[in-house]
């Protein structure tokens, strides 16, 4: 199964701002910043292109070559049959406006003005950690980032990763081996899945999860683009997980993307004669967290900006939730959100004391919670 153009299209209604928003992606050297200062200027994408020149020249970065580009967009760019054949293709197109946009891009700088999707985005995607790696792995990295991608998916978190050869791959197939969730960002058109030998992986991803871009449907990989899409795949996690990278790996473009989102940075180290371990290591000098088990990486990750849903439904406010047993999360659920006193924990657990003050112990050691003194205590 792959991303091909169905031979026999059913073209649908079109929605005007949408096909205008998809034009404004497709114009050479509009990024996403450029087209977010023209959305705050006009207000929508048909005012862009309803705009002089002159009117487009007053905003920041807009000079006389862009105006131009953009003014010609109007006639030479069929923004209509992008998104006709986007639908006839079996993917979604995202405005930055819509519900089901991911909202952990609308935390970063530069989120796409559109996003493609095949697949299916949810709720519970927002807990997702990033894997990534070498594209010339070795097996025991190959090993390490499906073991950690199973692991960390069977927890309740979604795997995000590139789909490139080596640790992206690994990362997929471990997550698709948990019956997990994952996401694959490229940096190609929908259309143009690359590596090619991952086309069907692709569709793998795509049952289980949605593979991603912000480039229009055919666009071929091209080396620019690789690390552009690098700030989408740490923008859509809360934390990198860095297995195995040489010092030039995109992968560190990836962490030094996840830095300045202030996402969570994690490394595995490995040998010291082995150069795969040396992009690993520097993350590691300058403040990466070293990791060692899938558990590390739940106890290391910070809380959530907003609770989110988990995929059976209990609402998450912090990772380290995700690998609690059920005595711990029933404790976890009577401190509630607000200021509970032990004797209160007890009485709604119907649990022994001593047995709630263990339990509490062990969540405050994780920084679940913490103590206000006396018997109170609350969520972190």
């Amino acid at each position: 199964m792959s991303l091909e153009v169905p031979q026999t299209p059913a073209p649908m209604p079109e929605d005007d701002e949408l096909v205008e928003r998809v034009r404004l992606a497709m114009v050479p050297g509009i990024g996403p910043r450029l087209a977010q200062a023209l959305l705050a200027r006009f207000g929508t994408a048909s005012a862009i292109f309803a705009a002089s020149r002159d009117e487009l020249c007053l905003v920041e970065g807009i000079g006389a070559k862009l105006s131009a580009a953009i003014v010609a967009a109007r006639s030479e760019i069929d923004a209509a049959e992008e998104v006709a054949l986007a639908r006839r293709s079996g993917i979604t197109l995202l405005a930055r406006e819509r519900p089901n946009y991911p909202r952990t891009l609308l935390e970063i700088p530069d989120p796409p003005s559109v996003l493609y999707v095949h697949g299916e985005l949810l709720p519970e995607d927002s807990l997702a950690i990033a894997i990534v790696g070498s594209r010339h792995a070795t097996q025991y990295g190959l090993q390490l980032a499906e073991r950690f991608a199973a692991s960390l998916a069977r927890a309740g978190l979604t795997i995000i990763s590139g789909l490139a050869r080596g640790i992206d791959g690994a990362a997929h197939r471990g997550a698709l081996s948990a019956g997990g969730r994952t996401l694959a960002v490229l940096g190609s058109g929908l259309l143009n899945i690359y590596p090619p030998e991952h086309r069907e992986l692709a569709a793998d991803v795509a049952r289980s999860g949605a593979v991603l871009s912000e480039l229009p449907l055919r666009v071929k990989p091209l080396a620019g683009t690789f690390p552009q899409r690098n700030r989408l795949i740490s923008g859509m996690s809360l934390g990198v997980l860095v297995v195995e990278a040489s010092v030039q790996s995109g992968a560190l473009i990836t962490a030094r993307h996840a830095g300045e989102q202030g996402r969570d940075v994690f490394a595995i180290p490995g040998r010291v004669d082995n150069r795969l371990s040396h992009g690993c290591h520097r993350l590691i000098r300058d403040g990466a967290k070293l990791v060692e088990t899938p558990d590390d990486v739940l106890e290391e990750l910070g809380p959530l900006v907003a609770p989110t849903p988990a995929a059976d439904g209990r609402v998450i406010h912090h990772p380290a939730e995700l690998k609690l047993n059920d005595l711990e999360r029933k404790v976890l659920d009577a401190i509630g959100t607000g200021q509970s006193t032990i004797d209160e924990v007890v009485r709604a657990c119907e649990m022994p004391t001593a047995q709630v003050l263990a339990i509490t112990s062990a969540l405050e050691i994780r920084r679940l919670v913490r103590r206000l003194g006396g018997n109170t205590i609350t969520r972190v």
